[in-house]
C-alpha cells in the first residue's frame, strides 16, 4: 500500500510514485509493439531520488536553473525537481534535429528557446537520453555562449557504444543497450510518453 499523503515516514521513490487506475499495467503488457522492460519503474524512481540527493549536495548554496530539453525530458525533470531539496528554477527549450526517426545528423535548430537569461547562472541541463550526443553537444555549445557561471548535464539514459561526440556528463541515470526505447517521457510518434517504465520498442518506426 502506498503511504498516506501526510505520512512522515514516506521517503525516496514513494514520494514520486503516483496513483494509477487498476489495470493500467496489464494494458501495457498487451501491447504487441512493446518489448522487454529495460528499466523498471521502481528502479527509475529510486535512481532519480539518488540523483536529486547528489545534486542537492553539489549545489549547496547555489540555486540551479534546470533546463529541460523537450519533449522527452519533461517527466524526468518533473520528478527530479521534486527530489532536489533546495530552491531550483526551471526553464525549457525544444530543438529539432534533422535526420531519420532513429538517428540524427547533428544539424540542429532551436524550436523553442529559453525565457531565462543565463548570465552568471548555475545551469543544469536535464536530458532524457543520449544517443549520438550530437544534438546535446550543440545545445551545450549554444548555452555556454550565453555566459553561465557553470553548466553541467544530467542525462537519464546513455546508450552504450553510440556516442559520436565527446560530452562531459556530470550526472547519469543508467547506461543501456543501443535499443530503441520508449516510456517515462520517451516516445515514438508521440506515443508511450506516459509509460511508467523504460521498454524496448519493437513495432514499426515512422518514416520522416
Amino acid at each position: 500500500m502506498s503511504p498516506a499523503v501526510d505520512d512522515p515516514h514516506a521517503s525516496g521513490p514513494f514520494l514520486l510514485r503516483g496513483l494509477r487506475p487498476v489495470g493500467v499495467a496489464e494494458r501495457w503488457e498487451k501491447d504487441p509493439d512493446l518489448g522487454p522492460v529495460v528499466v523498471p519503474e521502481e528502479t527509475l524512481l529510486r535512481r532519480v531520488t539518488e540523483l536529486g540527493e547528489e545534486i542537492t549536495l553539489d549545489y549547496e548554496g547555489r540555486a540551479p536553473l534546470l533546463v529541460g530539453v523537450l519533449k522527452g525530458a519533461f517527466v524526468f525533470m518533473s520528478d527530479l525537481a521534486r527530489v532536489i531539496c533546495q530552491p531550483v528554477e526551471v526553464d525549457v527549450m525544444a530543438v529539432a534535429s534533422y535526420g531519420s526517426a532513429t538517428a540524427t545528423s547533428g544539424v540542429v535548430r532551436i524550436v523553442k528557446d529559453l525565457d531565462s537569461d543565463l548570465t552568471d547562472r548555475h545551469v543544469l541541463v536535464v536530458e532524457d537520453i543520449v544517443d549520438s550526443g550530437l544534438t546535446l553537444s550543440y545545445i551545450r555549445r549554444n548555452l555556454l555562449a550565453r555566459r553561465p557561471a557553470s553548466l553541467e548535464i544530467c542525462a537519464l539514459l546513455v546508450k552504450e557504444g553510440r556516442q559520436r561526440a565527446d560530452i562531459d556528463l556530470r550526472y547519469v541515470g543508467f547506461h543501456i543497450p543501443p535499443d530503441f526505447v520508449v516510456g517515462y517521457g520517451l516516445d515514438v510518434a508521440e506515443r508511450y510518453r506516459n509509460l511508467p517504465d523504460i521498454r524496448v520498442y519493437q513495432g514499426p518506426v515512422p518514416v520522416d
